[in-house]
């Protein structure tokens, strides 16, 4: 049931670009109200509030203001949802606009030594599937939202990155369409939103920047009741055929060998209670 003037399709909502936030909270009006089994299309602005555009050069990079970054579509709250359930996003589809940008900002990045701005822009318009850059080399298109979360069980404001137990600027670059992730509940009615549109992205962003643009995503809601998940979990289809697709645990904190050992050990609770395994046997499976 749309509460701001959304447009209403039988079971099918939106939420257009106009509306957005930048910190996560569960203090934050829904946009809009659905039910379990409702699915809905986000019109997603870019990750950098339209910044940087066709015009922009390099310099403009130096100039980036941070304050603006992470406009999320929503929150749309979830009916039904409670904390202790887990919030089950289904990726129907995502779509790219027309541009795309990437940049190296001096000081942002993985490596110390690139001390200029530099800007690339890319044309996603002439081709869907691929983006053309230098010298012949095409970068396949496979879309997705880095940001896909729930309000955080904390009062205030909460930043967008780094992500946390409730999601967000995860940047799993295989929650492609045919995935689905699954997102502990922290407040009643989730609150959940989405952001940070990628047309393609490495394992990681290295350089700080995947090919940044806006969009539009198609998600469907489902919802698990009181199964005690503690962090983000996915499925993905994967690249390789048959696509009997993969399984995946997260594990999410500030430091990375304490993420790591927590995304096995959430690994190994889920081998143990879908395929009755024991701890030791799930241990040495992953």
């Amino acid at each position: 049931k749309p509460t701001g003037g959304m447009t209403e399709l039988p079971n099918h909502y939106h939420v257009p670009l106009e509306t957005f936030h930048y910190k996560w909270s569960r203090s934050h009006k829904p946009v809009l109200s659905v039910q379990e089994g409702d699915t809905v299309t986000f019109e997603i602005n870019d990750v950098g509030s339209w910044q940087l555009n066709k015009d922009s050069t390099s310099e403009d990079v130096l100039r980036f203001d941070a304050s603006k970054l992470y406009p999320l579509a929503g929150p749309v709250l979830v009916e039904g949802t409670e904390p202790g359930d887990a919030l089950v996003v289904e990726v129907l589809d995502v779509r790219v606009g027309d541009f795309g940008w990437s940049f190296v900002q001096p000081g942002f990045g993985l490596l110390e030594e690139f001390r200029k701005p530099f800007l690339y822009k890319w044309d996603l318009k002439r081709n869907k599937k691929c983006a053309s850059f230098e010298n012949g080399i095409t970068i396949p298109l496979k879309p997705f939202c880095g940001v896909l979360g729930v309000a955080p069980r904390s009062r205030g404001f909460t930043d967008v990155a780094p992500p946390g137990r409730h999601g967000g600027n995860m940047d799993i670059r295989h929650l492609t369409a045919g995935s689905w992730v699954k997102i502990p509940v922290w407040v009643e009615g989730a609150l959940f939103s989405a952001g940070d549109v990628h047309a393609a992205m490495g394992d990681a962003e290295v350089c700080g920047t995947a090919i940044e643009c806006p969009g539009t995503a198609a998600l469907k809601f489902g919802i698990e009741k009181k199964v005690g998940l503690t962090y983000p979990e996915f499925f993905t289809v994967g690249d390789e055929r048959p696509r009997k697709g993969y399984h995946a645990a997260t594990g999410i904190g500030p430091d990375l060998m304490e993420a790591t050992k927590d995304s096995v050990r959430n690994m190994i609770r889920h081998l143990e209670k879908t395929y009755a395994l024991t701890a030791e046997e799930a241990y040495i499976l992953c």
